[in-house]
This record gives C-alpha cells, structure tokens and sequence, in this order.
C-alpha cells in the first residue's frame, strides 16, 4: 500500500478530514493533500509528527510492517516500557523472559504429546 493510501484510511478510520489533520500537525492542506494523492511524500520530521498523531510507527506509514494491530501492540508496549523506571525495566523484561519460557515449554510439551 502507498503512503498517500495509508494515510487516507487512517483518517478514515479516525472520522477525520485532511484539512483538520493539516491543521492539528501545522501543515498546509495542499501539502498533506499530495500526500493523500501520492504526489509527494513528506520528509522525516513530518512524518514522525504523522506517526505520532495516529499512534503507530513510522515503518507502518511507510508499509514496512504488515500488520497493523501487531504494530500498534509493539508501540504500545514500547511506550510502556520507555514511561517505566530503570528497575520496573527489569521487572518487566524478567517477567517477559518468563512469559516467553512458558511459551516454549507448552509447546514443547504440546509436541511431545503429538509425538
């Protein structure tokens, strides 16, 4: 999908007009306009402040990731973690680290079960 495309369904999805989007991120309406029409793409500044307002990562505008609610679920936990002090940080990548040797062990069991 083209920038301009993932643009437009996110103001879609937010019930949102180009111009208001122009207006809340101070762009001119012709600008973010080309954008929408894939005539230009913004450069690096705006499009953080784009990713931003909507909540999910530059690699999403850009069609770097496929899926959305995965990215949105990895930008939120990011942001989680970066509002969390130095020993919360431990506490939650030890808890993670736990979550993820869970994981495994089920599914090692699952497949010893199969076998």
């Amino acid at each position: 999908m083209r920038f301009g495309d993932i643009i437009r369904d996110l103001l879609e999805e937010h019930n949102m007009t180009q111009r208001e989007l122009a207006s809340k991120l101070n762009l001119a309406a012709s600008t973010l306009g080309s954008y929408v029409q894939n005539v230009r793409e913004p450069d690096f500044e705006t499009l953080k402040r784009i990713a931003a307002y909507f909540h999910v990562s530059t690699d999403y505008l850009l069609d770097c990731r496929s899926e959305k609610a995965d990215t949105r679920a990895e930008d939120e936990l990011l942001c989680v973690f970066r509002s969390l002090t130095p020993e919360q940080r431990e506490i939650y990548l030890i808890q993670g680290k736990a979550m993820v040797k869970l994981n495994r062990k089920k599914d090692a069991e699952s497949y010893q079960s199969i076998s």
